[in-house]
């Protein structure tokens, strides 16, 4: 599998709602910034990041494709991807203008286009190639419903719709103010019942005397998680709070290496682990996130199946993979997507990892990369 090409691609994606907010961004499309390979036998691979469609900054990370990592790849072997990971995660000129962020969410595109390759050259899912089913489903939490934008009596109206579609798991935002955020979050416990699993999300905003005031009054409505409820690399505060409160912290979505977990983990600051392979340096480094978390006997939650297309491979086929987020922006762009029937995500079905664009999602939603 001799790589001929290398070449960026952005697509841009609607939102559900006409906009969507959390406790710190406001988006009305989500950019799926993305790699395709192609090797000189005629197979074509598809890795992507996510990002909030802000075009200049999109444009950045496919510039970083095509003219950084690009020339590493042309006329290797497409299936030697340890090698091809090291070679461009270890090659000096790009440590020296960073080991995160744009460098690692190009990294990301990359890594998951050449494991898309290797499962479509196998022809199988990319969950087979990866050890095979470990599991025979795999629960969906849904979090589309849970918008700080939406509005109390709305987000009540849909987490009932989504227990009755079959989730068994739902996870609201929180980081407005405390008040508001504890009054959804028992309006949506009591009309959701005692048996679905409520979790929160505060996306970095609070301090920890605003956490550890929301959790002292949050602990009787049994919360399944508060994740990011601080700043994102503040380990101590999570530490701090995780020792605080009965309420589990998750955390990983902003986390762009395994050092970064290995800290949260070493600290004992954090319980349910979530990485994301267009965040991380791809699938192959997850997988390491995923085997340490494993060897602390702690549960794995990968952010958004839907938005990746490769958590729900990795779901299936890792031990510690547990639940996995609903947020169906993007999952009909692609031509195997990531469906959930009766609250559970459907086992893959085609050759590859899922992140093949379909025609029209290419002709509807692709914007220039230059």
């Amino acid at each position: 599998m001799k790589i001929k090409s290398v070449l960026p691609f952005i697509l841009h994606v609607p939102v559900t709602d006409a906009q969507i907010a959390d406790s710190t961004h406001t988006i009305s499309h989500w950019g799926v910034v993305g790699a395709q390979i192609e090797t000189e036998d005629g197979l074509t691979g598809y890795g992507f990041t996510g990002t909030h469609a802000h075009l200049p900054s999109d444009q950045l990370i496919a510039r970083c494709i095509e003219t950084c990592h690009a020339p590493l790849l042309v006329g290797e072997n497409a299936s030697d991807i340890n090698r091809l990971w090291h070679k461009i995660a270890h090659n000096p000129a790009l440590q020296w203008v960073g080991r995160a962020g744009i460098t690692t969410l190009a990294h990301a595109a990359i890594d998951v286009a050449l494991w898309d390759l290797k499962a479509k050259a196998a022809q199988q899912p990319l969950w087979k190639l990866l050890g095979g089913q470990v599991r025979d489903k795999v629960r969906a939490y849904n979090t589309d419903i849970g918008w700080l934008s939406i509005a109390d009596d709305k987000l009540v109206e849909g987490a009932k719709r989504a227990v009755a579609q079959g989730f068994t798991g739902i996870k609201i935002k929180v980081g407005s103010t405390v008040g508001r955020d504890l009054r959804r979050l028992v309006a949506v416990r009591q009309a959701i019942g005692p048996d679905v699993t409520l979790a929160i999300d505060g996306n970095g905003k609070w301090d920890l005397p605003t956490c550890l005031r929301f959790c002292r009054a949050a602990q009787d409505f049994d919360v399944f998680w508060f994740e990011e409820p601080l700043w994102h690399d503040d380990v101590k505060g999570h530490a701090q709070l995780a020792r605080a409160t009965p309420i589990p912290v998750a955390l990983g979505e902003q986390l762009y290496t395994p050092d970064a977990f290995s800290e949260f983990l070493n600290q004992q600051a954090i319980h349910w682990v979530q990485p994301d392979v267009t965040r991380m340096a791809g699938l192959t480094d997850v997988l390491r996130v995923c085997e340490t978390a494993h060897a602390f006997r702690l549960p794995v939650a990968p952010h958004a199946g839907d938005m990746s297309q490769v958590h729900v491979h990795l779901s299936y086929a890792h031990p510690a993979c547990e639940v996995l987020e609903y947020i169906p922006w993007i999952k009909d762009c692609f031509t195997d997507p990531a469906e959930v029937v009766d609250g559970y995500f459907r086992l893959p079905r085609l050759p590859g990892a899922g992140t093949s664009p379909t025609a029209a999602a290419w002709r509807q939603y692709r914007q220039a990369t230059a």
